[in-house]
């Protein structure tokens, strides 16, 4: 059972209980947040739902916790579902459930490709939510960060565009190489935002400010070196997005180690989709390919792939490419700490094992590669 099967299992348990009229609610929410469990939880995932409907039902959220966990008991592949906090729903699966999670999720990841994740959770957002001001000589982290930002609105559905104020973007000074030369062949197409000249009488859009609301993205504090003198392009980016906008850009030296011992972020991610790219050339020349016929064990892995749709949704809800790329480092140490598995040792002849930890491995460099894409970074096959 995915995330999202699980959402949506924690949602008939809601109509359930609405229709035995134990549970006071006259509009059903439209989606309920699944996700892994916070410090204190147990379990496989977590829900936040009997806090959602608390208020609604006019009860405490325990108590609507006790309704859903009652009709959350008997599903198939849900092994047992713990009340923890002020009302968290902690549910742990049944191995097989487990096992078919795994399955299934490599499968939509393979399917998906570079979108894994994208969805259309935000394409209600009116346009004055999703509409940005990039003022004529913006700082380059400034301009950084307001583009990303629009392309993880755009990932999750929000119609979101870009408004050049005082002079057409050709005219820009760019930064390091334009994003659309360092998208991979199969990248996401996520277009750079057409530059739209506010009419006269159109509404006035504001330049994004430090307490500015949702229509805007962060400003950013202003670099403490030159960036563009010091780093490449992709580190520039990585720089400048990887910590949170109230945050002034990483220091350069870690970012010039090439290692992945040096407090270099970047290059972690980097060499962990070079090394998923290595490895399928190298079952390719043992004769074998990617195919998960059985279950993985690699629960970090794993739950570091279901986690990339949530975490996308997050950061674009909070305007916040910072998110994205804590995810991406975490999902690069799990696979790197996965991956001495993948291939046969010594005179060990390719398995189902092996198959099935490859394509996993794959799944792991899909999902590399897409969310390097959103925030403008290339994902290289070599290092």
């Amino acid at each position: 059972m995915t995330p999202a099967d699980l959402s949506l299992t924690v949602l008939r348990a809601v109509r359930r209980a609405v229709g035995d009229g134990v549970l006071p609610v006259r509009e059903l929410p439209s989606r309920v947040t699944v996700e892994r469990p916070r410090p204190g939880g147990r379990g496989d995932w977590a829900t936040n739902a009997a806090l959602q409907l608390a208020r609604p039902a006019a009860l405490p959220p325990r108590q609507v916790a006790e309704v859903l966990r009652e009709r959350l008991l008997d599903v198939p592949g849900i092994e047992r579902v713990d009340i923890t906090g002020p009302g968290f729903l902690n549910l742990t699966l049944r191995p097989d459930a487990r096992a078919a999670a795994g399955r299934l999720l490599v499968q939509r990841v393979r399917e998906e490709g570079l979108r894994y994740g994208y969805g259309d959770a935000l394409a209600g957002l009116p346009e004055e939510q999703v509409r940005f001001l990039l003022p004529y000589g913006a700082d380059p982290r400034q301009r950084v960060l307001t583009r990303t930002v629009v392309a993880l609105l755009r990932s999750q559905g929000a119609p979101a565009c870009l408004v050049q104020a005082d002079a057409p973007e050709a005219d820009e000074p760019r930064l390091g190489t334009p994003q659309d030369r360092t998208r991979q062949p199969d990248a996401p197409q996520v277009r750079t935002p057409q530059v739209r000249t506010p009419q006269p009488g159109a509404p006035q859009v504001r330049a994004p400010q430090p307490d500015a609301p949702q229509n805007t993205a962060p400003r950013a504090l202003p670099p403490h070196y030159d960036v563009a003198a010091v780093l490449p392009p992709d580190a520039q980016r990585w720089a400048m997005l990887r910590p949170a906008p109230h945050d002034r850009v990483l220091d350069p030296a870690p970012l010039l180690r090439l290692t992945e011992s040096g407090g270099n972020g970047l290059f972690t991610v980097q060499y962990a989709h070079a090394r998923a790219a290595a490895l399928l050339r190298n079952a390719a020349d043992l004769g074998f390919g990617p195919a998960y016929d059985e279950d993985v064990h690699a629960p970090e892995l794993l739950a570091a792939l279901g986690d990339h749709p949530g975490v996308l949704l997050a950061a674009a809800r909070q305007h916040a490419p910072d998110r994205l790329a804590r995810h991406l480092e975490a999902l690069a140490d799990a696979f790197l700490g996965f991956q001495h598995t993948v291939l046969p040792l010594g005179d060990e002849k390719p398995s189902a094992a092996h198959r099935s930890r490859l394509a996993l491995a794959e799944a792991a460099g899909t999902v590399l590669a897409g969310g390097l894409s959103l925030l403008g970074v290339s994902a290289p096959v070599h290092l």
